[in-house]
């Protein structure tokens, strides 16, 4: 016989989104049920550097109490930098000005290990898959999970992602491929190891475009580095190579990249490990509904977007901070925190969710980097 659990908060989803509005709420003394497919926080990789932007990531971290720890983990000199042609040949260059701090980079999995281990034990519930939720008669709603286990739950916040299990619930829209495939890789040691890779790259983000394909890669704070080979393409490209050998894979990704300088080329060719192939998706710009009682969205399960402005960490806890504050400033009153978060929310994500479509578009045109550097030649005069 299946056991039916309540819980007055469910939230579905234990990534940088799910754990802010855990966390908000629990310093207020509102405590929240988080359920989490992994099996633990071990399970996997949390990718790579996140730039966590003054004006949303650290706000809501400052909402969270952890600004401070935060701080403690940013990474020195991630805020420099590049940006290259298909040439190798420098088109813009900028520092890391490290008094700033208003993008500074930061650890993934560093980042979610601070939230994680500000919650007390067991409020993440592990290995805990949704599989499918539906709206009952009472107006309450139900999550069924992998292991066969129900729950129930007054308020249920999908904060799962882009294949959210919680979305159908509020509206139709499915993430669409954009486009543009990508093939993520890593250089270990990469000072000792790899030096003409480390220093094509900098010391923080190498933006290398051209011809609607490119390298992006940026420092770690072990002292590794991470590339992302970027190529407009067909959705079914990524099918055709085998990722399960490795030297094939490489061979089938710079076939793309014949023309382009050999330090570039060697981001993938000395790769260490297994290639990860990933299709940059995003749900449409300005995706919103109808507000359903009790149910609600954050982060890439409302919004998900491409990571070409890097506004999708910060925005999915920007929205949890909202989203706790709205429920904190309307104790017993869910649907008028619900409606104000969402009306909050739907416009900032629209804007935030533009920009990076824009940007996509910019990096990936014919004449890329050039529409890049003069944004980015734009900001640098503006901020003089």
């Amino acid at each position: 016989m299946t056991t039916t659990t309540h819980h007055s908060i469910a939230i579905v989803g234990a990534g940088l989104g799910g754990l802010t509005l855990a966390r908000v709420l629990y310093t207020a003394g509102v405590e929240a049920a988080v359920f989490d497919l992994d099996a633990d926080r071990h399970a996997r990789t949390q990718g790579g550097m996140l730039d966590i932007h003054e004006d949303s990531g650290q706000v809501a971290l400052r909402a969270a109490g952890l600004h401070e720890d935060f701080l403690r983990l940013v990474m020195p000199g991630g805020e420099a930098m590049r940006v290259l042609d298909r040439h190798a040949t420098v088109r813009f260059e900028e520092s890391d000005d490290a008094s700033s701090h208003t993008r500074p980079e930061v650890d993934r999995g560093r980042l979610r290990d601070l939230l994680l281990d500000s919650l007390p034990d067991g409020m993440v519930r592990w290995g805990a898959k949704a599989t499918a939720t539906r709206t009952l008669a009472d107006g309450r709603h139900e999550v069924a999970l992998a292991d066969g286990t129900v729950f129930t739950t007054d308020l249920l916040v999908g904060a799962d992602g882009a294949w959210s299990k919680v979305r159908p619930l509020v509206s139709s829209a499915v993430p669409a491929y954009t486009g543009v495939s990508v093939v993520e890789g890593d250089l270990l040691d990469a000072d000792t190891r790899h030096p003409q890779a480390a220093a094509v790259v900098g010391g923080g983000m190498l933006f290398a475009l051209g011809g609607g394909q490119g390298f992006l890669a940026h420092r770690e704070w072990d002292g590794s580095l991470h590339v992302y080979t970027a190529v407009r393409m067909s959705p079914d490209w990524l099918e055709g190579i085998d990722f399960t050998t490795p030297d094939a894979a490489k061979s089938a990704v710079l076939e793309q990249f014949a023309d382009w300088h050999p330090s570039l080329r060697a981001l993938v060719a000395d790769a260490d490990g297994p290639l990860v192939p990933r299709p940059i998706v995003a749900l449409p710009v300005g995706h919103r509904w109808e507000h359903v009682p009790g149910v609600t969205l954050l982060g890439d399960a409302a919004h998900v977007m491409s990571p070409f402005a890097g506004e999708g960490a910060n925005n999915a806890m920007q929205d949890a901070a909202g989203l706790a504050r709205a429920i904190l400033d309307h104790p017993g009153d869910t649907e008028t925190a619900l409606v104000r978060y969402e009306q909050a929310m739907f416009p900032r994500a629209e804007a935030a969710a533009a920009d990076s479509a824009a940007n996509l578009a910019l990096c990936f045109a014919a004449d890329a980097p050039q529409g890049l550097v003069e944004q980015f030649a734009s900001r640098q005069e503006q901020s003089a």
